[in-house]
């Protein structure tokens, strides 16, 4: 089930973040992640975070306007399409998202690709990593792609 997150949730949704970053961005330093899980989980109090609960989180997506600052889900529950709910989930509440992607992720790039995000413009993070910047938009029901 989709759902809001519940404040007593932060703790459980920066863990779930903090492990989603460690494995999928093994390019970065382990220590960047660390040491921002707090800073973090302030900024999920000020964005709009939408869990998977089964009952507890085991997937978040977190918004900030249209902008997808991420989708995680815990690796044991990787492979169920949650990450897939969790963005049509968003889909039928927006217009257009954006988001940023590292290029190293490729299995995120296919993802958002598949999913109707094109780039459209390149970019390189505070850790020196290139970076892409998507955007999806629905007009009358149909994904359209920026050019």
């Amino acid at each position: 089930m989709i759902r809001k997150m519940n404040l007593k949730e932060v703790d459980l949704v920066g863990d779930i973040w903090l492990q989603g970053n460690l494995e999928a961005h093994d390019f970065v330093d382990p220590h960047f992640w660390i040491n921002n899980q707090e800073a973090v989980k302030q900024q999920f109090l000020k964005a709009e975070i939408y869990v998977y609960a089964n009952p507890d989180p085991v997937g978040f997506v977190g918004l900030q306007g249209d902008y997808i600052a991420g989708i995680f889900v815990l690796k044991h529950y990787q492979g169920r399409h949650i990450g897939q709910q969790l963005l049509d989930y968003l889909k039928k509440q927006h217009q257009r998202l954006e988001l940023d992607v590292y290029e190293k992720n490729q299995s995120a790039l296919r993802f958002y690709s598949r999913n109707g995000f094109t780039k459209s413009k390149t970019d390189f993070d505070e850790n020196e990593e290139k970076e892409f910047h998507m955007i999806w938009r629905e007009i009358n029901n149909e994904s359209m792609v920026d050019n």
